[in-house]
Protein backbone atom coordinates (compact mmCIF):
# COMPACT_ATOMS: atom_id res chain seq x y z
CA UNK A 1 0.00 0.00 0.00
CA UNK A 2 1.66 3.59 -1.24
CA UNK A 3 2.39 5.97 1.78
CA UNK A 4 0.57 9.44 2.33
CA UNK A 5 2.38 12.16 0.55
CA UNK A 6 2.62 15.34 2.22
CA UNK A 7 1.11 18.10 0.79
CA UNK A 8 3.69 19.96 -1.18
CA UNK A 9 2.20 23.37 -1.36
CA UNK A 10 1.57 23.10 2.30
CA UNK A 11 5.69 22.35 3.09
CA UNK A 12 6.56 25.62 1.03
CA UNK A 13 4.70 27.82 3.40
CA UNK A 14 5.69 26.36 6.20
CA UNK A 15 8.58 25.68 8.63
CA UNK A 16 8.01 22.70 11.72
CA UNK A 17 10.37 24.16 15.12
CA UNK A 18 12.97 21.34 16.80
CA UNK A 19 9.44 21.07 19.43
CA UNK A 20 7.03 20.12 16.42
CA UNK A 21 5.48 23.71 17.19
CA UNK A 22 4.15 24.91 13.04
CA UNK A 23 5.79 28.41 11.93
CA UNK A 24 4.57 30.23 9.32
CA UNK A 25 4.64 34.07 7.79
CA UNK A 26 1.27 36.85 8.20
CA UNK A 27 -0.73 37.26 5.18
CA UNK A 28 -0.81 40.73 3.23
CA UNK A 29 2.91 41.71 3.73
CA UNK A 30 4.73 40.76 1.13
CA UNK A 31 3.74 43.86 -1.84
CA UNK A 32 1.35 47.03 -1.73
CA UNK A 33 3.07 47.81 1.30
CA UNK A 34 3.02 51.84 0.67
CA UNK A 35 0.05 52.55 2.22
CA UNK A 36 0.65 50.64 5.08
CA UNK A 37 2.37 52.05 8.68
CA UNK A 38 5.56 50.95 9.70
CA UNK A 39 4.39 49.54 12.77
CA UNK A 40 1.75 46.92 10.64
CA UNK A 41 4.84 46.52 8.39
CA UNK A 42 7.26 45.42 11.19
CA UNK A 43 4.47 43.11 12.35
CA UNK A 44 4.17 41.20 9.61
CA UNK A 45 7.89 40.57 10.09
CA UNK A 46 7.33 38.59 13.22
CA UNK A 47 6.86 34.33 12.77
CA UNK A 48 3.50 33.20 13.63
CA UNK A 49 2.90 29.57 15.25
CA UNK A 50 -0.54 27.26 14.40
CA UNK A 51 -2.92 27.31 17.04
CA UNK A 52 -4.25 24.04 18.57
CA UNK A 53 -7.29 24.74 16.10
CA UNK A 54 -5.93 24.22 13.28
CA UNK A 55 -3.50 21.01 14.17
CA UNK A 56 -6.33 18.32 12.95
CA UNK A 57 -6.19 19.35 9.54
CA UNK A 58 -2.22 19.99 9.64
CA UNK A 59 -1.84 17.07 11.01
CA UNK A 60 -4.11 15.50 8.23
CA UNK A 61 -2.20 16.91 5.42
CA UNK A 62 1.35 16.94 6.65
CA UNK A 63 1.07 13.22 8.24
CA UNK A 64 3.48 14.14 11.27
CA UNK A 65 2.75 15.10 14.68
CA UNK A 66 3.25 17.95 15.46
CA UNK A 67 2.14 20.20 18.63
CA UNK A 68 0.27 22.74 20.10
CA UNK A 69 1.58 25.97 20.80
CA UNK A 70 -0.86 26.64 23.88
CA UNK A 71 0.12 24.37 26.24
CA UNK A 72 1.44 26.13 29.53
CA UNK A 73 5.34 25.77 29.86
CA UNK A 74 6.71 23.65 32.73
CA UNK A 75 9.68 25.74 32.99
CA UNK A 76 8.94 27.18 36.47
CA UNK A 77 9.20 23.48 38.08
CA UNK A 78 12.49 22.46 36.61
CA UNK A 79 13.74 25.52 38.50
CA UNK A 80 12.49 25.31 41.95
CA UNK A 81 13.51 21.11 42.05
CA UNK A 82 16.74 23.03 40.99
CA UNK A 83 16.81 24.90 44.22
CA UNK A 84 15.91 22.38 46.78
CA UNK A 85 18.30 19.65 45.92
CA UNK A 86 21.30 22.11 46.56
CA UNK A 87 20.43 22.27 50.19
Amino acid sequence: MPKQKRHKGLLKRIRITKSGKVRFHAAYGRHRRSHKSGKLRRSYRVPRFAQSADMKRLRSLLGLSVSRTDRPSDAGSADTSATTSET
